[in-house]
């Protein structure tokens, strides 16, 4: 049995699981984990504890791998609406990434009044990380905050101050946008930063949230476009191996033109679907 109350061990969540998939091999269960579909805990020497409902969260995952023939990525969306799987970005694209960005990790927004020594600033900021390369000294090189006001980059950032004068939203409001995965700020030269895509998605969430709609039901938008991008991934999948027929820089421009095609679809089933429902 295992040594905590009413948690199993991995070897023991393979034996229980081999009963409906007899083939399930133990690396399996591992690989399911790695890709974020299974979230078991950890003992205090670092052994797997999973817990009945991790078991029944891996045997869903595996019926709908196995048996619907469901990408991975949408596996996991599926996991999340039935309650078997917590809505946190733990894939293996958001672990590499929030490893890769882990000394640049935006903080829960606190902003601070504007002040006459720190006023809020209304022009759009163009920010730049801060040079690494050997072709500046250290004496020339900028500071962060010069950096991140510097116009010297194609792309174009707001900071958090311009970011809560130009969509009007207090911080307690920004900051429960970006709990629902809604709002995507980075950090760039130490400097917590939003595009122009977040400006838009706080406007259209807020006029939703204005007229009474729940907070979750924008979540679930959210996972509507991550399970289409699911799509897209799994379309564009041979593009991202190395010696792939359409390799060579192909790819973005692929996966866009897939992204269209895909988009496409979803905009006239919805529109059919939107005209049937206003015709009842």
């Amino acid at each position: 049995m295992s040594v905590s109350v009413g948690k199993m061990r991995i070897g023991e969540v393979h034996t229980l699981l081999r009963k409906d998939f007899p083939d399930i091999e133990l690396s399996k269960i591992r690989y399911y984990e790695d890709k974020g579909l299974v979230q078991p805990s950890r003992s205090r020497k670092g052994y797997r504890l999973y817990s009945d409902r991790d078991v029944a969260c891996l045997r869903e995952a595996i019926r709908l791998a196995q048996e619907e023939f469901v990408p991975l990525r949408v596996v996991r969306l599926r996991l999340v609406e039935q309650g078997l799987l917590s809505d946190s970005p733990t894939t293996p694209v958001a672990r590499h990434a929030a490893r890769e960005a882990s000394a640049n990790a935006v903080s829960v927004i606190a902003p601070i009044t504007p002040t006459p020594e720190t006023p809020a600033r209304s022009a759009l900021s163009v920010v730049k990380p801060p040079p690494t390369s050997s072709d500046a000294s250290v004496e020339n090189s900028p500071t962060p905050r010069e950096s991140v006001s510097k116009s010297t980059t194609s792309r174009e950032y707001l900071t958090t101050q311009e970011f809560l004068k130009t969509t009007e939203l207090e911080g307690a409001s920004v900051n429960q946008l970006i709990s629902m995965g809604l709002l995507l700020p980075s950090n760039v030269a130490g400097e917590t930063v939003f595009t122009q895509f977040d400006v838009r998605v706080a406007q259209c969430a807020t006029a939703l949230l204005t007229r009474g709609v729940d907070g979750r039901l924008l979540g679930s938008l959210r996972r509507v476009v991550e399970r289409e991008l699911g799509v897209v991934d799994d379309l564009t999948e041979s593009l991202r191996h190395a010696g792939g027929r359409n390799s060579g820089g192909r790819s973005p421009r692929v996966a866009t033109a897939v992204a269209s095609e895909v988009a496409a679809l979803r905009t006239v089933l919805y529109e059919r679907a939107l005209t049937e429902y206003i015709q009842d």
